[in-house]
Order: C-alpha cells, then sequence, then structure tokens
C-alpha cells in the first residue's frame, strides 16, 4: 500500500498538529508522515496580529466573507443563527467571541483559541511532521513560533527568513512559487 501523507496549511496546520498531538503514536494507523504550512501554533497571539497593523486589511476582507457566510446560513439554520448579531465586529477576535466560539460549545474566544491551538501538543507527536514557517510570516509573530523545547523528536522545524505566510516565492519578482511544493515532496521523500 502506498504511504499516505497529511499537509495542512495555515488554520488546517493548527488542526493537522493539535489531531497529530492528540493521537500520538495512533495517527500512525492513518499517516506515515505530516506537514504544516504557516500553522498559528498560537491562536491567541495569531488573533492578535491579524487584528493589528497591515494585517487589519486582510481581516476585514476575510471577515466579510465570513459574516456573508453566516447571512447565508441564517436561511437553512435560523434557530441556531438567527440570533447571532454582527453588528460592530470589526475583528476576528470579535468574531470568533460572537460567533465561532458559542457556536462550537467554547465559552468565548479566549477558550476557543486556547483549546484549539495546537501547541501544546506538539511535544505529542510521534510520527516524522514538518513545521515549516516563515520568520517574516506576518499573522504570527516569532516569539509564539514553537521552539525545540516545545516539539517531540519527531518534529522538524523549518524556519526559512522569508515566506510569508504559506507563499515561499523563490526568484526575482514576481517570484516563483515551486519552492513549497518541492520542499513538501522533499520531506515526504527523505524525512529531512
Amino acid at each position: 500500500m502506498a504511504p499516505l501523507y497529511a499537509v495542512g496549511v495555515s488554520l488546517g496546520g493548527n488542526a493537522l498538529l493539535k489531531w497529530l498531538g492528540e493521537s500520538g503514536a495512533g495517527a500512525r494507523q492513518l499517516v506515515d508522515r505530516a506537514a504544516a504550512v504557516s500553522a498559528p501554533v498560537d491562536l491567541p497571539a495569531a488573533g492578535a496580529c491579524l487584528d493589528r497593523g497591515l494585517n487589519r486589511l486582510y481581516t476585514a476582507h476575510f471577515l466579510n466573507t465570513l459574516k456573508a457566510k453566516i447571512r447565508a446560513k441564517r436561511v437553512a439554520f435560523p434557530r441556531e443563527l438567527g440570533r447571532v448579531s454582527l453588528t460592530g465586529v470589526f475583528t476576528l477576535r470579535a468574531f470568533d467571541d460572537r460567533v465561532t466560539a458559542p457556536l462550537h460549545g467554547f465559552r468565548d474566544v479566549e477558550d476557543y483559541w486556547t483549546r484549539s491551538a495546537s501547541k501544546p501538543w506538539l511535544k505529542a507527536i510521534a510520527l516524522p511532521t514538518l513545521l515549516l514557517h516563515a520568520r517574516n510570516d506576518p499573522f504570527l509573530p516569532r516569539s509564539a513560533m514553537a521552539g525545540p523545547d516545545d516539539v517531540s523528536g519527531a518534529v522538524l522545524l523549518d524556519y526559512p527568513e522569508a515566506g510569508g505566510h504559506a507563499g515561499f516565492p523563490s526568484g526575482p519578482f514576481p517570484g516563483h512559487l515551486d519552492w513549497l511544493p518541492r520542499r513538501l515532496i522533499g520531506f515526504f521523500a527523505t524525512g529531512a
């Protein structure tokens, strides 16, 4: 049977890492190797970053798409979403506090972000896993990135200086987007 590799990008990377940690050695029954790209492993720190500076432009656009999805889903789920007010929701923190957290059984945004962060689970990962994160990623401060003491021996930390959030362009402007797929394929082939 062919090996199975898993890749999670951004919030999907955080979810993959958390699952790998929670599953421990049991994850090996499903996955041979895994990689997380630009994963916000510390959700409270990432959430704070998204709501300040130039990141507010991205957040405003992202919030508009989230609000539109909630409005559309109200038709199908009026009982669950009919009372959700989006008035005054201008930050990701406010959206997650008012919408995401209560809809998924969390007390508030702090409870949601803290319990959903993968960083506390990284030491329990038991299968070869690449954690790839650019040091200049605007969505997670360097101080919140996982260090060697935060991860198990199965986790390989790769923190290039540049790459932004899940882009990793290479070459002269406008750049090529072939570095990231080559890095992932290389890791899956060799584990390094």
